[in-house]
């Protein structure tokens, strides 16, 4: 009853911080965001790299929350498109110290330095993309109508899967993480679309229906793949959780694994619509 009790207040403590990124204003959204991306790298690189090169995992932090900071500025307040292309600079920097690391036992962990800029970084990044019109107005409500899909797909996962999917039917991925079931990944997808559905009879998601069902499915398949990808950095590392931040869930990364690879396909397909 306790660790329910823990849960459900730092949940909804969570909950609160989110809904007030995307529904306060830009400034809120973009301090929230930035800090999120600051805790989610540092999760990222003390999980794999430990100890190891403090100094190029600042660099290597710099260069993400860089590439956010020029992206927000670029989508929300009129800065020319090219200064993103300062964000390498950070980057570069990295490289270079590289050179001068006298302890390169463990110099094989220094390639992470750079996939937490790929895995992370560069998804969350693009998330601007979502809240700034052409104009540079901001609207939070399409980046909450896909964390709600997310959530959606969470719940129905865990709702078919703990009910049937343990008893009935194959494992989803057994060799990376052994409780999901099909069911489980059919119960979320039923839910998703649910939920996109919805969003488009309340007048949020403003495109046809087809589409609105298929933003459903497609976030659904791709929040999946999220959530396995950093269950297999979790298994290769023997961690349970990224972090302890949220009492109860684990670190933000274990809150956003999804979103980093749901989101900005959702973002994708919108853009090659022509409708974002």
């Amino acid at each position: 009853m306790t660790n329910f009790i823990k849960r459900t207040i730092s949940g909804i403590g969570f909950a609160a911080i989110m809904l007030a990124a995307f529904l306060t204003n830009e400034y809120v959204f973009g301090v929230v965001m930035l800090l999120s991306l600051i805790i989610m790298m540092k999760e990222f690189l003390q999980m794999t790299c430990g100890s190891s090169y403090r100094y190029s995992q600042m660099l290597s932090i710099l260069s993400g929350a860089t590439l956010f900071i020029l992206t927000y500025l670029f989508k929300g307040f009129g800065v020319p498109g090219r200064f993103v292309i300062l964000a390498f600079v950070p980057v570069f920097i990295l490289m270079i110290n590289s050179l001068y690391v006298k302890d390169k036992t463990c110099f094989d962990k220094f390639s992470n330095l750079y996939a937490v800029l790929i895995y992370i970084a560069v998804p969350w990044s693009v998330l601007n993309f979502a809240v700034f019109n052409a104009a540079g107005e901001f609207n939070g409500l399409l980046l909450l109508s896909f964390f709600c899909i997310i959530w959606g797909t969470d719940v129905g996962a865990y709702m078919f899967g703990i009910t049937l999917g343990q008893k009935y039917g194959k494992k989803l991925f057994p060799s990376i993480s052994p409780k999901k079931s099909w069911i489980g990944f059919w119960g979320g997808l039923f839910v998703a679309i649910l939920v996109a559905v919805a969003l488009h009879y309340v007048g949020i998601f403003r495109f046809d229906l087809i589409h609105c069902i298929f933003m459903g499915a497609l976030l659904c398949v791709a929040g999946v793949y999220g959530d396995l990808i950093e269950s297999q950095w979790k298994r290769h590392y023997n961690v349970k959780d990224s972090g302890n931040l949220i009492p109860g869930h684990g670190g933000l990364l274990d809150r956003f694994d999804s979103a980093l690879i749901a989101i900005p396909i959702g973002i994708i397909y919108l853009v090659m619509l022509n409708v974002l």
